[in-house]
C-alpha cells in the first residue's frame, strides 16, 4: 500500500516524533510506501482565508446553487490589477457560465492546499499522528483538513444537502484504512469514560468514516508526559506493529450510517 502519513507536532525530538519513526519504519518493513508530510516543519498556513473560499466551488454544483453566489461579481472583485486588471477580468467573465467561472475559480485555489489533496489522493491509506489539543487534533492539523478536504474531493453534495441536510453529504474518497494514533496527557481511565467517545464522532465519523474512508482506527498512547520507560517503550513496539500490520483491518465499532454515491 501506499500510505500518506501526517504528523503534527512542533518539537522534532518529541515522544510523538519517536511514534512517527517507529511507525514508518514498520510501514517499510512491511514492504509499504509511505510519504511523510510534517506540518510544522513545512510551515503549512492551517488558517482557511478568503481565497480558500475557491476550494467550495465546483462545477458540478447544482445550477440555481452557483447562479445565487453571483461568481462573476466574486470574480471580478478577487482580482488583482487594481482597476484595469477588474476591467481586463470583467471582459472575460462577461461570456463566461456560472459553471465555467466555478471550474477556473476552483483550478486557482492555494496551490499549497490543492499540492495536499494530491497527496491525499494518491495515498491507499491514511494515518494521523499528533497529540490531543482540547480534545481534537493541534490547529494547524485541523486546519489542513479544513483547507485540504474540499467539496468535490473529498465530499459532495446531493439535493437534500444543499437542503442543510447531513444525509446529503456524498464520500468521495475511496481509501481502504486511515489510522489515528492520539498521544496524551491525561490517563486512559479518564479518556475511556468521558472523552475518546465525542473525539472518535468528530474525527474519525465525520472527518474520515462520512468521506468515505472504509476502515479507520483510532489508537491512543496515554498520559506520555509522565509515563515510565517501560510503557513509553511499549507504546513504540505498538506504533511499530500498526506501521509493519497496516493492512490488516482490525475489528472496529460499526460504521455510523452515512449517505451513499447517488448511482
Amino acid at each position: 500500500m501506499k500510505v500518506l502519513a501526517v504528523y503534527a507536532h512542533p518539537n522534532p525530538k518529541s515522544f510523538c516524533h519517536a511514534v512517527l519513526e517507529q511507525f514508518t519504519a514498520g510501514l517499510r518493513n512491511a514492504g509499504h510506501a509511505v510519504e511523510v508530510v510534517d506540518l510544522y516543519a513545512i510551515k503549512f498556513d492551517p488558517v482557511f482565508r478568503q481565497r480558500d473560499m475557491a476550494t467550495y466551488l465546483h462545477e458540478d454544483m447544482p445550477p440555481d446553487i452557483l447562479e445565487a453566489m453571483d461568481l462573476r461579481q466574486h470574480f471580478v472583485e478577487n482580482v488583482p490589477g487594481g482597476p484595469a486588471g477588474r476591467f481586463l477580468a470583467a471582459r472575460w467573465a462577461r461570456e463566461k457560465t456560472p459553471q465555467q467561472l466555478a471550474k477556473f475559480i476552483r483550478e486557482h485555489a492555494p496551490r499549497d492546499a490543492r499540492e495536499q489533496w494530491q497527496k491525499v489522493a494518491a495515498a491507499d491509506g491514511l494515518a494521523f499522528i499528533a497529540p490531543v489539543f482540547w480534545l481534537h487534533f493541534p490547529a494547524i492539523l485541523k486546519g489542513w483538513f479544513e483547507r485540504v478536504f474540499a467539496y468535490g474531493s473529498a465530499y459532495a453534495l446531493t439535493h437534500e444537502g444543499w437542503q442543510g441536510r447531513t444525509s446529503g453529504r456524498v464520500p468521495l474518497m475511496r481509501h481502504e484504512k486511515a489510522l489515528v494514533i492520539s498521544t496524551t496527557l491525561f490517563c486512559e481511565e479518564d479518556y475511556k469514560a468521558d472523552w475518546e467517545q465525542p473525539m472518535s464522532r468528530i474525527i474519525d465519523d465525520w472527518g474520515l468514516r462520512y468521506p468515505g474512508v472504509k476502515h479507520v482506527e483510532h489508537v491512543y498512547f496515554y498520559e506520555v508526559a509522565i509515563a515510565e520507560q517501560p510503557r513509553l517503550q511499549q507504546y513504540l513496539r505498538r506504533a511499530y506493529e500498526l506501521g509493519r500490520d497496516f493492512a490488516v483491518v482490525s475489528p472496529a465499532a460499526p460504521t455510523p450510517s452515512a449517505p451513499s454515491a447517488p448511482s
